[in-house]
């Protein structure tokens, strides 16, 4: 088998009907599977992929596990020579996933292949992007980087996403993995609940000789953010970001750049707080929320 496409699922049905309606309607020369694993929706997702996709493999779980364990459970059942991670607010557009699988055929040493994310609009959206330090999270959280180096910091903006181009790590919406190279650097790091996952799995790839690429002429349109709408969302996404970049730290760089970036964070998000209790305003993140989530991180 080609290709086995795993959609990590909780509470988008119909983002998951469009998705799935999606890649069974582009895909027409490549043997594929498609397995969703649904993280104990409320929804109905269950019964919509059973009733109106019958030929999905649907793996149900009773709690919500996370992405990097349910994405590792979804591997542990397919049988492809790639295995393509995939959103439920991620959309196809014919003729790309075959065309990664094409690229990826010639060239063996491809660990990891990017797609070109889109907006709904079809306007850019930031795919590729170097691996985080000190110093980036330092000008990404004084929000100077996007001031010095543009909106699209710390990612690659347009004007360098025109070219296949070996990258850092790319988004995890869609990502193109060989299995050879999961089978040497093993699945995703299940300590990741939400967020860094990828970044995670594309150093290990790297650091195992595996290359990590980025092809524009695979376009998928990418939504963002399905799974968590509103303020309580952003609130949480936020916390577990940071705790997702302070855990990728430890473990990559060690307890001093971990502790230094938890100074940072502590210290930025203090800053943000008192500017919006100045204006009157609600910030997006609590300090409760911070706390708890540095403390696990």
């Amino acid at each position: 088998m080609d290709l086995s496409i795993l959609i990590v699922n909780w509470n988008t049905r119909e983002m998951l009907r469009d998705c799935l309606t999606s890649l069974h309607d582009t895909i027409t020369d490549l043997e594929f599977e498609t397995i969703v694993v649904d993280n104990n929706s409320t929804d109905g997702s269950q019964d919509m992929v059973r009733q109106s996709f019958p030929q999905v493999q649907l793996i149900e779980n009773t709690e919500n596990v996370g992405f990097a364990r349910a994405n590792n459970q979804a591997i542990e059942a397919s049988q492809g020579r790639y295995v393509l991670l995939f959103n439920t607010d991620a959309f196809a557009q014919p003729g790309a996933i075959r065309a990664m699988v094409t690229y990826a055929d010639g060239y063996p040493d491809i660990g990891v292949a990017g797609a070109h994310l889109l907006n709904a609009d079809g306007s850019f959206q930031a795919s590729h992007t170097r691996f985080p330090t000190l110093w980036r999270e330092f000008l990404i959280l004084s929000g100077l980087g996007r001031l010095l180096f543009g909106e699209w910091y710390p990612s690659h903006g347009p004007d360098k996403s025109l070219a296949i181009t070996d990258a850092d790590y790319v988004e995890g919406a869609c990502m193109l993995v060989r299995r050879e190279a999961l089978d040497q650097v093993g699945g995703l790091d299940e300590g990741f609940y939400m967020y860094a996952e990828e970044v995670d799995w594309c150093l290990r790839m790297r650091r195992a000789g595996w290359r990590v690429v980025y092809l524009p002429q695979t376009r998928i349109i990418h939504l963002g953010g399905g799974s968590s709408k509103g303020n309580k969302g952003n609130t949480r996404r936020e916390a577990m970001l940071y705790r997702s970049r302070v855990r990728f730290f430890r473990i990559h760089y060690g307890p001093v750049q971990a502790a230094l970036l938890k100074g940072l964070i502590y210290g930025f998000t203090a800053i943000k707080i008192v500017c919006h209790r100045l204006r009157r305003g609600r910030a997006v993140i609590s300090w409760r929320e911070l706390r708890v989530a540095l403390q696990e991180g």
